[in-house]
């Protein structure tokens, strides 16, 4: 069956999606500092994005949205972490590399991130949403049982005073 109601048969949970981006992103800064090329990094983001959020399950998109900047920066951290233990100074290498690689990477960050939100939307995102709501509005409604007012035992807190009192022999 061709055309397009034709369905892909591999089907991607959220954590397999999610785990394409890092491994693709990652590979592309492997591929960078091989090749030369200064924008793989962000061009393998952006497609391993788009491939995960064709493939994953359509239940599992809104989990799916969230995730693009944090793969990035962990991805990011991963690579810069490496060169800065090869530094004099690693905490002041590994800032300047963050800030460095995010700021050469925003763009692609941001295309990334809006491709993925509007295949989403496109897939069923919207019902996504709406489930979310209705599942927290229906846990909101229903009414928690109160619990009645126990007292500490007596005694609790204050020494208890053992035997009969004393008479004034």
């Amino acid at each position: 069956m061709a055309g397009k109601g034709r369905r892909s048969a591999v089907r991607l949970t959220a954590r397999g999606a999610v785990a394409l981006a890092l491994v693709a992103t990652l590979a592309g800064y492997v591929l960078t500092a091989v090749l030369t090329v200064p924008y793989l990094v962000g061009a393998t983001f952006v497609a391993a994005s788009t491939l995960g959020v064709l493939l994953v399950n359509r239940r599992e998109l809104l989990s799916l949205v969230v995730t693009p900047p944090l793969v990035f920066f962990c991805a990011t951290l991963f690579v810069e972490l490496g060169r800065a233990f090869g530094s004099v100074s690693i905490v002041q290498s590994l800032t300047l590399g963050l800030y460095t690689s995010l700021t050469r990477g925003a763009p692609w960050l941001f295309a990334g991130s809006a491709i993925v939100l509007g295949i989403a939307w496109r897939r069923g995102l919207r019902d996504n949403v709406r489930e979310l709501r209705e599942e927290l509005k229906a846990g909101a409604e229903v009414p928690r049982p109160r619990q009645p007012f126990v007292p500490e035992p007596e005694g609790y807190f204050e020494p208890r005073v053992y035997g009969t009192p004393r008479g004034d022999d």
